[in-house]
């Protein structure tokens, strides 16, 4: 439980200034798609545009992407500033919020920096890092005004299925809570990606964005889906923060959004061979504990002896390779791995990964 104010994140930081490496293992998003491979021609785009409180053509693109009517739609400056509105339209200095332990670090310091008393419930790694919704039961309180969790989660890549997100909105419900959902992961399971948990019920907050998945983080094309009502509360506040966008950002988002469906398969065929190649992998190892992911672009393997700050100094300093030390994500026996990177250039770093494991286990005997 915390109130401290914080006024900087030290894993972004971190990912912004060491994370870097020939063989980048800690990149949780696709390798960066080529804009020679869209559409584009110079005349598509303009400098300046009417975008007020959303530019109508990239309202319209999320909102048929999402299934969702225009008026449940905030665009955002990804799914971090996403995340950050969001939090901000719905906590008060003093109000409490239910937190994913582990999660993405930043969920926690914007939290806090808004002034919010942070609660956690556990995802266990024993359980493959699964919601237990009785958890998130003894921990909310009268006092709890949002719940906080991503899925897929972040680090793990695990999967919350609608039932056990339903449940958890009825746990929302009792307290007048509601539910923020990152959903930044969802789309990597493909065909087979479930609805919106923005559709279980209006206490359910969705972020989301064409980061993770399709490799367009420099669009920063992120949105929020809420209640219209919040809705409105958002882009007040966000005027406060942002202003306007990026207009030929936007326009380039429309013409990925239009073309969504080439992007997903060049995801889809390169996150299938990372799959492979880490499973694999895996399977020899008896020095590190995961089950072998199924979908998501992410794994949180833990270091069954050893340190893992070690670890990651060796990688980096002998084998020119980065992974995120699970210190960022509260437990620092555990370590992100990135399945994200062109085929050849994982296949390469994990290969340099076991031999750093390796030589950890040497000097331990």
């Amino acid at each position: 439980m915390s109130t401290a104010r914080v006024m900087s994140s030290e894993y972004m930081w971190w990912a912004k200034t060491r994370s870097h490496a020939t063989y980048n293992l800690a990149n949780s998003g696709l390798v960066g798609y080529p804009l020679a491979e869209l559409p584009v021609k110079i005349e598509d785009l303009e400098i300046n545009g009417p975008s007020y409180y959303g530019y109508e053509p990239l309202q319209r693109a999320i909102a048929e992407k999402c299934r969702v009517s225009t008026d449940c739609v905030v665009a955002a400056n990804g799914a971090s500033m996403g995340n950050f509105l969001a939090l901000a339209a719905t906590l008060e200095p003093g109000d409490e919020v239910l937190i994913e332990h582990p999660t993405y670090e930043l969920l926690v310091s914007a939290a806090q920096y808004l002034g919010a008393e942070v609660k956690r419930f556990p995802r266990r790694f024993e359980n493959n890092f699964q919601i237990d919704p009785r958890d998130v039961e003894l921990a909310i309180s009268p006092r709890t005004r949002l719940i906080v969790l991503t899925n897929l989660h972040n680090p793990s890549s695990a999967l919350s299925d609608e039932t056990t997100l339903r449940t958890i909105g009825a746990i929302a419900r009792q307290t007048k809570a509601r539910v923020l959902v990152g959903e930044i992961y969802l789309d990597a399971l493909f065909e087979k990606t479930p609805r919106s948990a923005f559709n279980l019920g209006p206490e359910f907050i969705v972020t989301n964005s064409l980061t993770k998945v399709y490799g367009l983080s420099g669009l920063r094309c992120g949105w929020i889906l809420a209640d219209p009502e919040l809705v409105q509360k958002i882009w007040r506040l966000n005027d406060l923060i942002a202003n306007s966008p990026a207009h030929a950002a936007e326009l380039l988002s429309c013409i990925a959004l239009a073309n969504l469906d080439r992007i997903r398969e060049r995801s889809r065929e390169l996150l299938a061979a990372n799959h492979a190649s880490f499973n694999r992998f895996l399977e020899e190892r008896d020095d590190v504990r995961a089950s072998p992911p199924a979908f998501g672009t992410i794994s949180f393997p833990q270091l069954k002896s050893g340190k893992v700050d070690q670890l990651c100094s060796l990688l980096r300093e002998k084998y020119e390779t980065s992974v995120v030390p699970g210190k960022f994500f509260e437990m620092p026996d555990h370590f992100r791995v990135g399945l994200t990177c062109e085929t050849e250039i994982f296949a390469a770093g994990i290969a340099r990964l076991g031999k750093a494991l390796d030589e950890l286990s040497q000097e331990s005997h």
